[in-house]
């Protein structure tokens, strides 16, 4: 009898397991992708340096799941659909490439601790989510950035910019493309607002 008992506890225990397999939702995952434009050699009269910063975000960005917002004051998160890698990595990539593409610089890295560049370029992500409190389905992206002198600690540039798209394929893919659009125009307003003097100031 004993035995038995034993039996059918092991049965019952694994009973969800093989009736859910079929039934188990698992998750999605969607990449940024955010074309790197042309990459010109700069001209020869460019001899300045900038590291860029990993973008930082607020903590919520940095869960996984994508983020939508049903109101101004709420935030929702798709539990079955997240971001393949994390939106910080891939905008920073995004932000080296156009920066090179802009010819500003004789070199562009990511910044690795040391000073010897002449610029640093520091970031944020302050939104990256559907929209979904004013009529029809909506993306906002949302940037803000400021360039430092790291001579002297002094910063040069600032500024901030915003991309609001409207989703007309109301699919979780249609979302993400949207939301790659918005940010692929938001970096682009945010490069092209950058003194031209920065190529030759040192």
């Amino acid at each position: 009898m004993k035995k038995i008992s034993i039996v059918l506890g092991i049965a019952l225990a694994l009973l969800p397991a093989l009736t859910g397999c079929g039934g188990v939702k698992s998750a999605k995952y969607y990449a940024m992708n955010l074309p790197a434009p042309a990459d010109p050699p700069p001209p020869d009269n460019v001899r300045t340096s900038i590291a860029v910063r990993q973008f930082r975000c607020p903590s919520y960005l940095r869960q996984g799941p994508i983020v939508y917002r049903p109101t101004p004051e709420q935030i929702g998160f798709y539990e079955y659909h997240r971001w393949a890698a994390d939106p910080r990595q891939v905008v920073t990539s995004a932000i080296v490439d156009n920066l090179r593409a802009s010819g500003q610089f004789a070199t562009v890295s990511i910044y690795d601790g040391r000073h010897d560049n002449d610029y640093v370029f520091t970031g944020t992500i302050e939104k990256l989510e559907e929209v979904d409190y004013e009529s029809g389905v909506k993306v906002e992206v949302a940037l803000s950035a400021q360039i430092t002198r790291i001579s002297t600690g002094t910063t040069i540039w600032a500024n901030s910019v915003s991309e609001v798209g409207n989703v007309s394929e109301r699919t979780m893919p249609g979302v993400v493309a949207q939301m790659n659009r918005a940010t692929e125009l938001a970096i682009a307003k945010l490069i092209s607002t950058l003194p031209a003097q920065l190529a030759s100031s040192k």
